[in-house]
């Protein structure tokens, strides 16, 4: 039987039927109706001038106390338009057989925090980046909002938070977190997730009435307190506090002197707290361990921890890795079972519980994709669970709904927003408890679409036991947001389509021989929507919930610095003390008279970043499981602070950029993450889009023959090539100020050091691997995360197509297991290596460099042209494939953006204006086809090319 889900098959794609698993850019899939008589909702605010518009980002779900109304609410991305950029509130009546949707209400902002007052009478929402509470309360037409409650931050904490604004430039807004009320409903307490603090509310008479600073030390000797989260509150004398980034939950006295009485220390990081009915203990849930621990608040100790990943007969027997991310919970009337939702492995994980406050998974109920929260009927009979998003879809038009857009029916009606965190629909989930026999069924749904077999008993591969005798290096390229259409929609082979291709093979020669002459991978996927998750899939295979929760609103523009390649609030944790970080970016303190906080996120830790398969805190990342296999590790411009590539004209610590930085003794890169200090090439520069990707290569080849050449070349090098963001059109330097010459440059870039290789020492046992971090800035007709992927080098197969499905999950495995690596991720050890990639009998190969025809425009020194370095003649040249504009049109058009980090953009706009600038008169494209453009490509093309 096929179904259709209240009108809203975006939530199952293709309105598959309840058993068919729906493929998920990260490797795994989900089946969200295989739970007998589940149902999922779109989460619709009703707004009569877009009434098809959806929200994405649901977090969290809060049953009010007499167990008859549930309130969702949502906290992302939600542009609906220019002037609908609202969060919600859903109010459901859940007293009959199908929750009914009573109210949707709009606020500004907001952070996942919702709580009832124990009277049932109002409830509280976290205004996020508002620094607010607001407050809503029940009326004759349902709950209505009432007078807001301020928090009063001028700021939030940053490395010159000594200094009043606007002195205080670094700091990033203040952001609401987590919030609870006491038993008598006359206290709240928020957690102060930028701040480091926690304010106390006096809810009668709606206001603010203490703030307490978490930290323990303000010398900055021991860390603590950091980055609170979530609230729970013991009767009324005492409340929880959970700290990620500390791994500990902070005890604080609710009494006339507030104070802290105690650190609990825990083995994750700690985000959603759970106090049982009478309060003598506190479930935890502990992101990065996969697990939950067990407080008895009677003497504040921990006495029992579980994993929530699987019932234990379907994992290894020894640690697991890690990415489940168990991110909310809840206990069953009779507390004899707790229900968790685990985020990574879209399930909700049933535990039962033990008289000693032990547990064990019991078993699995698959969900749609990325659970948030999960709340049960007060018959303990109905499970609600939301989550955060679904299968994105074609994105042709790339519209977006605070970009205005009126040429495109859907995009001006704020019906069909095409930017991929809009596309991610979130839903409310409903199904009845299972029976114990449909739960046995259930689970066993769940490990499959987990692939939970392969993480309990990995099977050898052949191929890749006989090429890790054979290849002793690997060099990972990663790249920016470019999708599959965008870039190869015009090779004659695979299912690209051509009327979607912005950067064809005169422009990209080097990308399509990649394709051409090994393998052109036609189904790829790039795991994460954005960079700020792209970059941590691309690098450790998973995503933390932090990152996950914390990506959506930061790429609104709602809040939050850019946490997620090694800053944290913009303070780079690479380097553990005060002085190592000043030495590495001096603008931190330019006032003598504010000197910089020293009690500011001391240590090296990392609120963002992944834990390895043995607990290694903040050590989950390729290059980790590689240097605990004792292997050699280079970096070129991967997580590096940026800060200092900004301004030039207000910059004190500005670094020039240099075409020989080594010569000049000019460094150009201080890393952020403390395993790669040590690791990182000082002289090649990080994300910059003034900057030639040519001149980073020649770089890197500088390093190479000088230090590496005649051998002992590191097993897995790291490298940035960067220039395909675009950006800079009025500073970039050497001539290349418009997208073509920019993409021409990162292309040529490649091939160059593919040449190098080739033509060197290692040509027989160094694999070459190409990603894009993410596809959001190009429009594919089969999916928003589609992008390209390339492996180039000995014993791969050439001239090759594979439509298999691989994703950058794939990748990061097919690394591992040429290393020999352990994997590094729950996804890595679930996906199978690239095996159709590769040919054990194809170990010669060859490759020289093609300059894009295009770049001799530019002021780089490029060799003179040749038949060997050129595309042939009679290469079709499209009016896509030269210089429409000068880089004086383009700073007009998009010199208002903000290219100093990734992904800062109105990136619609940015779409739109480079397929206005590029394409010219061509209409933008509309239709949503998924069409498979594989057959009759020579027809195809000839059409195309006729145009």
């Amino acid at each position: 039987m096929r179904l259709r889900i209240f009108g809203m098959c975006s939530l199952v794609p293709l309105c598959l039927s309840a058993a068919d698993p729906i493929p998920l850019p990260n490797g795994l899939s989900m089946t969200p109706l295989a739970a007998p008589h589940s149902i999922l909702l779109p989460l619709n605010p009703g707004l009569a001038e877009l009434p098809k518009f959806t929200l994405s980002q649901a977090v969290t779900t809060a049953l009010s106390p007499d167990g008859r109304q549930l309130l969702i609410l949502t906290s992302g991305f939600n542009y609906a338009s220019r002037a609908r950029r609202n969060e919600y509130v859903f109010v459901y009546d859940v007293t009959g057989p199908k929750p009914t949707q009573m109210q949707a209400l709009p606020i500004p902002n907001s952070f996942c925090g919702l709580a009832w007052n124990p009277s049932g009478e109002e409830f509280y929402v976290s205004g996020g980046p508002d620094d607010k509470v607001y407050v809503f309360a029940r009326g004759q037409k349902g709950f209505a909002r009432a007078p807001v409650i301020a928090l009063e931050h001028p700021t939030g904490l940053g490395l010159l938070s000594n200094a009043p604004p606007p002195l205080n430039a670094a700091a990033p807004k203040p952001v609401a977190a987590g919030i609870a009320v006491n038993q008598t409903g006359t206290i709240a307490v928020v957690a102060n997730i930028y701040n480091d603090s926690i304010s106390i509310i006096n809810l009668k008479e709606r206001k603010k009435i203490g703030e307490i600073d978490l930290r323990p030390d303000p010398t900055g000797h021991v860390a603590g307190g950091e980055f609170p989260y979530w609230v729970a509150i013991h009767r009324d004398d005492k409340a929880y506090i959970s700290s990620p980034r500390d791994r500990e939950i902070v005890v604080v006295r609710l009494d006339a002197a507030p104070r802290v009485l105690s650190r609990i220390k825990v083995s994750g990081q700690p985000n959603r707290l759970l106090l049982d009915r009478a309060q003598d203990r506190l479930f935890v849930a502990l992101d990065n361990s996969d697990s939950v621990a067990v407080i008895a608040t009677g003497s504040d100790k921990q006495i029992a921890s579980f994993g929530v990943l699987a019932p234990p007969n379907l994992l290894p027997r020894g640690p697991a890795p890690k990415g489940a991310n168990p991110n909310s919970r809840v206990l069953s009337p009779d507390e004899r079972t707790l229900y968790v939702t685990d985020g990574g492995t879209n399930a909700l994980a049933v535990v039962a519980l033990h008289p000693d406050g032990s547990g064990e998974v019991t078993g699995l109920i698959p969900t749609a994709w990325y659970p948030n929260s999960v709340s049960v009927s007060a018959d303990g009979k109905t499970l609600f669970v939301v989550n955060s998003k679904s299968v994105p879809g074609p994105n042709p038009t790339h519209c977006r709904g605070d970009v205005k857009a009126p040429n495109i029916p859907d995009c001006a009606k704020g019906n069909g927003s095409q930017y991929v965190l809009m596309l991610e629909k979130a839903s409310l989930w409903i199904a009845p408890v299972p029976a114990p026999a449909e739960l046995d069924a259930l689970t066993r749904q769940a490990a499959s679409n987990n692939r939970f077999d392969r993480v309990a008993q990995p099977g050898a591969d052949p191929v890749f036991e006989q090429l890790r005798g054979k290849i002793r290096h690997v060099i990972y390229i990663v790249k920016e947001n470019r999708s599959y259409d965008q870039v190869l929609g015009d090779l004659e082979v695979g299912d690209g389509d051509p009327a979607l291709t912005e950067f064809p093979e005169p422009v990209t020669p080097n990308h399509h021989s990649f394709a051409r002459r090994f393998v052109t991978l036609d189904n790829f996927y790039d795991s994460g929507e954005v960079s700020g998750v792209g970059w941590k899939w691309s690098v450790g295979g998973r995503t933390t919930d932090y990152t996950e929760k914390t990506v959506p609103i930061n790429y609104a523009g709602r809040g939050f610095a850019y946490d997620w390649e090694g800053l944290n609030r913009n303070v780079n944790v690479g380097y553990a003390s005060l002085a190592e970080r000043l030495k590495a970016q001096p603008l931190l303190s330019p006032d003598p008279e504010h000197p910089a906080d020293p009690a500011l996120l001391p240590g090296d830790e990392d609120v963002a970043a992944p834990d390895g398969a043995e607990g290694e805190a903040g050590a989950g990342y390729i290059w980790d499981e590689a240097l605990r296999a004792g292997l050699a590790v280079r970096n070129y411009g991967f997580y590096i602070d940026l800060g200092r590539y900004d301004d030039p004209q207000k910059n004190p610590s500005y670094i020039p950029i240099s075409k020989t930085p080594f010569a000049d003794k000019l460094v150009q890169s201080y890393a952020t993450t403390k395993a790669l200090v040590s690791r990182t090439d000082p002289y090649f520069r990080g994300f910059d889009q003034n900057n030639a990707d040519f001149y980073n290569f020649q770089e890197w080849e500088r390093e190479f023959d000088q230090l590496f050449a005649n051998g002992n070349l590191p097993a897995l090098s790291l490298v940035r090539f960067c220039h395909d963001h675009f950006g800079n059109f009025g500073t970039a330097r050497y001539g290349l100020n418009t997208p073509a010459l920019q993409m021409a440059d990162n292309d040529y870039a490649i091939g160059l050091l593919a040449q190098r290789i080739a033509h060197s020492r290692y040509k027989d046992n160094t694999l070459i691997f190409v990603i894009e971090d993410d596809a959001q800035d190009g429009p594919d007709h089969v999916d928003a995360h589609r992008s390209v992927g390339f492996v180039v080098g000995p014993y791969v197969k050439q001239g090759a197509v594979i439509s298999e499905r691989y994703s950058t999950v794939s990748m990061i495995r097919t690394i591992e297991a040429v290393l020999g690596l352990a994997p590094s991720s729950l996804y890595s050890a679930a996906a199978g290596p690239m095996t159709e990639v590769f040919d054990l009998n194809q170990a010669a190969w060859d490759y020289n460099a093609i300059v894009p025809q295009l770049l001799r425009t530019s002021q780089l020194p490029l060799p003179k042209a040749t038949a060997e370095n050129s595309l042939p003649p009679g290469t079709h040249m499209l009016a896509s494939a030269v210089n429409r504009h000068n880089g004086a049109y383009w700073q007009k058009r998009l010199g208002d953006q903000d290219y100093d980090e990734e992904d800062k953009l109105d990136t619609p706009h940015f779409n739109r204006e480079l397929w206005k600038g590029i394409m010219g008169k061509k209409p933008y494209p509309v239709e949503r086809s998924g069409k498979n453009f594989r057959d009759n490509r020579e027809e195809l093309l000839a059409r195309y090319w006729a145009k």
